[in-house]
């Protein structure tokens, strides 16, 4: 976290984050592009980016916040894009960025609570704990002595996602009219919805309630309480879990026991409230998942917490439970259930589909399964480079954006942790939560 807050805030003016993210992109592309050059050359292995090249991903994310900033996060997870020097430095994006200055954070609780910080709370810490991509979380006691986490929203940023929201639009309209098999217009929609839906703090308290209630079968996973009388549109007051975030977590350098039990957990907070509830935590980059220090996890951040259709839970959950018992799948049936649309011969989208649940099953039929040397997400991303033209023909409904994430960020940060051991176990107990 930047140690000198200041008052800039997050650049406006569409056409201003624009021309930042045009002068970025400039800048990354040629580095991409000679990298490649010398691997395609003979020359040895280069690194994709630089440090000193990711070091202004990190200044210039940070600075902008919003979606920009959430695109680094996402980019500073896969393991197998970039050298660990360099997620490294671009994991500085997932609980850290330039911090606004206390008397923003005053002036922001002042118009959302009707009163300063000094009165509302009985400490208030004018430090931040840590600052994303929409807001700030600073440290506090309530009168009544409760810890609690309070986030305050950065001035403008409503604004400054929209602007990002219309300029990634135009690029998805323009590349939609080139062919209908690269119309993505339907995602990019659900994919702007839901990200603008995080703007709202009340929302994002009451979807912590209800998760609450989601993990209540699950006593090794945790949601902090909403302090609803000190929560407001662009103020939410949680209370205050004490452990390490999983990225800090991680660099203690804990044994494989103590590995797998955080992954056991992870997989529980992924697959259980939706296997259960049908709903999930869709924003899986590691500082919001906390190691408490009786053994629980905490769960942080639940803006993003997507809510499924019937048919979609329920059909998934029926593919779940069939691949555990090693059955043979009905795979374009269950795919079409879900909501999927083929435009393939049968035979050809068939053998697509079941290489990727191929892929994606391993840690389910295999025991023991090692994280440390998984390959799950490049043989993914190797199987749909090679198959493009005719995996675009094969379109999952848009609401399966969200559970993409959720769990392709599942598998990046089981992937991070490394731990070995009976997964397929795991996945059982999971789904021994709900019937078929």
């Amino acid at each position: 976290m930047a140690s000198e807050p200041d008052d800039k805030l997050p650049p406006q003016g569409r056409f201003n984050r624009l021309r930042k993210l045009a002068g970025l992109s400039m800048h990354v592309g040629t580095e991409v592009l000679k990298a490649g050059a010398k691997q395609l050359s003979g020359s040895s292995p280069t690194d994709l980016l630089s440090l000193g090249t990711a070091e202004k991903l990190v200044a210039t994310l940070g600075e902008m916040k919003g979606a920009a900033m959430k695109l680094g996060q996402a980019l500073s997870m896969d393991p197998d894009l970039l050298t660990p020097e360099v997620r490294q430095m671009l994991a500085r994006l997932q609980n850290q960025a330039p911090a606004m200055s206390y008397a923003q954070v005053s002036r922001v609780i002042q118009q959302e609570l009707g009163g300063p910080p000094e009165a509302l709370f009985k400490e208030f810490s004018p430090e931040a704990l840590a600052a994303a991509s929409l807001g700030q979380v600073h440290r506090a006691v309530l009168h009544d002595g409760r810890q609690v986490a309070v986030k305050v929203q950065y001035p403008g940023i409503d604004a400054s996602m929209g602007h990002d929201m219309d300029n990634l639009g135009l690029v998805v309209k323009t590349v939609s009219k080139t062919s209908r098999m690269m119309d993505g217009t339907a995602y990019f929609q659900e994919f702007r919805a839901e990200l603008m839906l995080e703007l709202d703090y009340r929302r994002e308290a009451k979807l912590a309630q209800g998760f609450a209630k989601s993990v209540a079968r699950l006593p090794d996973l945790y949601v902090p309480r909403v302090i609803e009388e000190r929560s407001s549109h662009r103020v939410l007051t949680l209370e205050l879990l004490e452990g390490q975030t999983l990225k800090d977590w991680v660099t203690t350098s804990p044994d494989n026991a103590a590995r797998f039990r955080v992954a056991r957990q992870l997989i529980r907070a992924t697959y259980g409230p939706f296997l259960d509830a049908g709903e999930i935590h869709a924003d899986p980059h590691p500082g919001n998942f906390m190691v408490m220090p009786d053994g629980r996890m905490g769960l942080l951040d639940f803006g993003s917490i997507k809510r499924f259709t019937p048919g979609f839970v329920t059909a998934n959950r029926r593919m779940f439970q069939q691949a555990l018992r090693l059955e043979t799948l009905d795979v374009l049936g269950l795919c079409r259930e879900v909501g999927f649309s083929v435009e393939l011969p049968e035979a050809e989208a068939e053998v697509l589909l079941r290489e990727v649940l191929h892929i994606a099953g391993r840690p389910m039929r295999s025991a023991p399964y090692d994280y440390g040397t998984c390959d799950i997400n490049r043989d993914m991303r190797n199987h749909f480079t090679k198959n493009a033209a005719r995996i675009m023909r094969i379109r999952p409904p848009p609401e399966a954006m969200m559970f993409f994430r959720a769990t392709g960020g599942l598998a990046q940060n089981l992937r991070l942790l490394g731990a070995a051991g009976d997964f397929r176990q795991v996945f059982l107990e999971v789904g021994a939560l709900v019937g078929e």
